[in-house]
């Protein structure tokens, strides 16, 4: 990988073109060139890469299958929204060679050599960007831009000065420790009493277990990276540092990262992580269909997908959204896509597989290595952990469910109705796929031959139809009386908006006995979103949003599902579960409990915040920090820091921001740092969210993510919480 490999970059099957590719020698970054300019065309860094997929795993790929053998190929895929990288080796040994070596180096580490890991490679990553002549030394001219797109504002003869005694990458933290307020621990090592004072310190808020001293020589075993300090007993700056970003130290409770809710509860009990059209990666009329879009949903732990599924060549079946120009995949590497990443967040299927429930595609179920054959439930509300590893369909039915569930009856086969009227125009071809506690429910619209009459529903896809049979929604009195637990209902995001103003109670009593799932208005052709919290609010639980338009709206679900183990399903206060609940969102008075509980943030400083996109060369930020309420319409509520001036290295706030909280059970906080603009709005620069239940008081880091959600290390805020009631 050092020596370089010539390899084909691909990117349609007439674009492929010869590109020479090169680890460099800090094992970090891989830079490319072409063969014909030798122009160093672009570079990533490793810690850009998410995964390495081996074979024809793309739609690129799989185009190419017959002109090139899967060993041969294999896609990089990076985190967020950025595109895959294929590429052809000209053997089965380089490639190879590039996919395990590309693994060995993405492969996780323990957490402490990570955080020291992430602050050698921030650095070394902004050195080399500003060592534009790339002979791996800097002038003056070059440490000052350095300087710059650090987002440091020094004085040029300070700077000066400290460029005389730091001229190595591994010098340059010398210039920050250098600069003003950079840490006023860097020279103290604090003995194991001291720091078990401080331990003592923030406690009950800081620490939940019994033995400071202990505790205390834990964290200093486990944090300090001198083995001196160490046999000391004592903890250096850095070791404090390392504790203070480490798990323990985060603003999220460790303790619900894993799966820690009761997952034998029924299915509309819980919220479940949603998506619509996920096929999409684009907007709705012109986008690009892929299966990129199922794999990214549900690496976030989507449990609920859509597959659009419409007449295509020779029968077979294709998706894409109909009636619009975006471009079709075939339904067959849905399938296959499904097969391979269903259950691989939060409960990743057993050694040698679990067998995924056919996902309806008549006659063709063997093909995909199924028997054809559909498990038949054994209860109208099945729970979470009984769906394990299973996948179910959404849509219409020939006939009665309880047929399913009792044996076939008297009565004569029909075909279940959908919903009515123009803004159920998206649900009328609709069949979703759901899975169970590591499955998704998903969705399929079936083209033409399901939408010219009820009697064209195939059998074969009516019997996989199994537990969310799709009713029409003609009212809660309506519903209570004639529908059933195993049935669901599918509503436009403002026709449910129109419920809950008018029958907020209703709402969400209908929704503690059958799910309810909401899509986005037709008139959402750009693929922007609708805000979930007031739909979660009322205990809806299929919220379906456009997962590859990021925003203040998926930050919401990311920060709902990040708990629990990603597995896609968060269980509902106990006031949403009960049936005779008198909880309304817009009355916090009517929820049964304690009073309102206070939230006290101090903002207490910034580090290592990112450069603000496409942001001028010499631009530094001017960050502020503002403190979002997302819940019942009486906690919405938002309030914001000062801005400091050219200083996004290491911003000092000391600022505090109080919330009072009605309903906390339903409330999700967002923290964000802009870069503040007098005249015109204000640019984004990092955010994080997380829901109130997850929140662990005391001192705490927040790791900041980028605009679609993924880290951008080491950035982060420090602040201190306090929730008193």
């Amino acid at each position: 990988m050092q020596q370089g490999t010539l390899m084909r970059k691909v990117k349609s099957k007439s674009w492929k073109k010869q590109r020479y590719f090169k680890l460099q020698d800090d094992c970090m970054t891989i830079w490319y060139q072409s063969k014909r300019t030798g122009k160093i065309e672009s570079a990533f860094s490793i810690s850009d890469v998410e995964t390495v997929r081996e074979g024809h795993q793309s739609e690129v790929l799989q185009s190419l299958a017959e002109e090139f053998p899967p060993e041969r190929c294999f896609t990089i895929v990076f985190y967020g929204r950025r595109g895959n990288l294929d590429l052809i080796a000209g053997s089965a040994e380089e490639a190879q060679c590039w996919v395990q070596g590309l693994r060995q180096l993405i492969e996780p580490r323990s957490f402490p050599l990570t955080f020291a890991l992430v602050s050698r490679t921030w650095i070394r990553d902004w050195f080399q960007k500003a060592d534009k002549n790339k002979d791996g030394r800097m002038n003056f001219k070059e440490v000052q831009r350095l300087l710059k797109m650090m987002n440091v504002d020094m004085n040029e003869d300070h700077a000066l000065r400290l460029f005389q005694v730091s001229t190595a990458p591994e010098d340059l933290e010398r210039l920050g420790r250098g600069w003003r307020g950079w840490n006023k621990l860097h020279n103290i090592a604090l003995q194991k009493d001291v720091f078990a004072s401080f331990c003592l310190s923030v406690r009950p808020s800081q620490l939940e277990d019994e033995g400071t001293e202990e505790l205390a020589m834990e964290l200093i075993d486990k944090y300090e990276p001198s083995e001196t300090a160490r046999a000391r007993h004592a903890l250096s700056a850095d070791g404090f540092l390392m504790y203070l970003c480490s798990p323990e130290g985060s603003i999220f409770n460790p303790r619900h990262r894993v799966l820690w809710q009761d997952m034998n509860q029924p299915l509309c009990h819980y919220f479940i992580s949603s998506s619509h059209n996920t096929y999409l990666i684009e907007d709705q009329i012109r986008g690009q269909s892929s299966i990129e879009g199922y794999i990214r949903a549900l690496k976030r732990g989507c449990r609920c997908l859509e597959v659009d599924c419409w007449d295509g060549p020779n029968g077979e079946p294709m998706v894409y959204h109909g009636h619009t120009f975006t471009s079709k995949i075939p339904c067959r590497e849905v399938v296959s896509t499904l097969g391979k990443y269903a259950f691989k967040v939060g409960h990743p299927s057993p050694a040698g597989g679990a067998d995924p429930q056919k996902l309806g595609i008549p006659g063709d179920s063997k093909s995909h290595g199924g028997d054809g054959h559909t498990n038949v439930p054994t209860s109208p509300s099945p729970t979470p952990q009984e769906l394990k590893h299973k996948i179910l369909l959404k849509g219409k039915k020939i006939g009665r469910l309880e047929d399913t569930l009792d044996g076939p009856g008297d009565e004569a086969p029909d075909v279940s109705d959908d919903d009515n009227g123009a803004e159920a125009e998206e649900e009328r071809r609709r069949v979703k796929v759901v899975l169970g506690d590591g499955a998704p429910i998903g969705g399929t619209k079936c083209g033409p031959a399901l939408q010219k009459d009820k009697e064209s529903l195939a059998q074969a896809l009516s019997d996989c139809v199994i537990y969310c049979k799709s009713v029409s929604f003609r009212g809660f009195q309506e519903a209570r009386s004639h529908s059933r637990p195993s049935e669901i209902s599918s509503l436009a995001e403002a026709k449910a908006r129109k419920l809950i103003r008018d029958a907020g109670n209703e709402f969400v009593r209908h929704n503690t006995w059958q799910l309810t799932r909401i899509y986005p208005s037709g008139m959402r052709t750009d693929s922007s979103n609708y805000s979930p919290q007031e739909m979660w609010n009322v205990g809806c639980q299929i919220v379906a949003l456009n997962f590859q338009t990021a925003g203040t709206e998926m930050d919401l679900c990311d920060g709902l599902f990040s708990q629990n183990g990603r597995c896609g399903y968060v269980l509902k206060p106990p006031f949403m579960r009960d049936e005779e609940t008198l909880f309304n969102p817009s009355d916090p008075g009517s929820r049964e409990g304690p009073g309102p509980i206070t939230l006290t943030i101090q903002v207490i400083s910034g580090q290592q915040l990112p450069k603000v996109a496409n942001s001028k060369d010499g631009a530094v930020i001017d960050p502020l920090v503002r403190v979002e309420i997302h819940g019942v319409p009486a906690d919405q509520a938002r309030q914001e820091t000062k801005y400091i001036e050219n200083n996004g290295f290491n911003p000092r706030w000391d600022e505090t921001l109080q919330f009072q909280l009605h309903v906390p059970e339903l409330a999700l906080v967002r923290f964000v740092v802009e870069d503040y603009d007098k005249t015109s709005r204000n640019d984004f620069v990092g955010q994080f969210t997380l829901a109130f239940a997850n929140i662990k008081p005391g001192y705490r880091h927040i790791h900041l993510l980028s605009k679609d959600g993924t880290s951008i290390p080491p950035s982060s805020l420090f602040v201190h919480i306090r929730i008193t009631e």
